[in-house]
């Protein structure tokens, strides 16, 4: 389905669309997925009931508990970029990721495992920014301001003239970003690293958990002991 406007939030820079309903006079529509096709979104999902005609009016409504599920993982990814460069190193850059609702999937360059040590000590950077609680600023401006506030921008990522920049932590972590985002940092709630793993020669992926699904991952660790 194609809209005029819309709410929902399309893939990406690693981000999942949003998932919700849609609801017109004739007939009710489950999105599962939105997806950017040049200037278009489209929203993909599969007929409730009755059929939904052109021209309609129509109620698009997302699914809020997923985006906010989304929105925690996305905001832990970026803390866990800055995390990753101050235990392993500068060289340290995105080379992928995959951030939905139940965890994300970080992909960065770097040449040897991630040893336990380093991933306990990247785990409390990342929550004790957490507990932190500082608040999470966006701001528009030109490429060259961005660069200059040191900026990061996302693996395969194309961006014009004006940039959206996502502050966290004051300047712990400043990312170019268009996605969904907590209000402050302490919404995360907790995080949890579940795997590290080699993708590729010089690449390395790690894994995480972030609110409830962290508290599960806790969970399941205290019941194997």
């Amino acid at each position: 389905v194609l809209l005029d406007r819309t709410v929902f939030y399309a893939e990406s820079g690693g981000q999942v669309g949003d998932a919700g309903h849609m609801q017109t006079d004739s007939g009710k529509v489950e999105i599962l997925d939105c997806r950017k096709s040049g200037e278009h979104h489209l929203h993909i999902g599969r007929v409730l009931s009755g059929e939904i005609k052109p021209n309609q009016q129509a109620l698009a409504v997302v699914d809020a508990n997923v985006r906010q599920a989304t929105a925690l993982n996305h905001s832990a990814t970026h803390l866990m970029h800055a995390a990753l460069q101050l235990v392993l190193g500068e060289h340290v850059n995105q080379k992928g990721s995959l951030v939905n609702s139940e965890r994300l999937r970080f992909d960065f360059s770097h040449n040897e495992a991630v040893t336990p040590e380093q991933i306990r000590q990247i785990e409390h950077i990342v929550n004790r920014e957490i507990l932190r609680n500082s608040s999470v600023d966006t701001a528009v401006m030109s490429m060259d301001d961005a660069k200059a506030k040191g900026a990061m921008a996302l693996f395969g990522e194309k961006y014009g003239d004006k940039v959206r920049v996502l502050s966290m932590g004051g300047d712990f972590s400043v990312e170019l970003c268009g996605g969904t985002h907590v209000a402050r940092t302490g919404d995360i709630g907790l995080l949890r690293i579940s795997g590290e793993s080699s993708v590729a020669a010089g690449v390395r992926r790690i894994e995480a958990v972030t609110g409830e699904q962290a508290v599960a991952l806790c969970d399941e660790l205290q019941d194997s002991i």
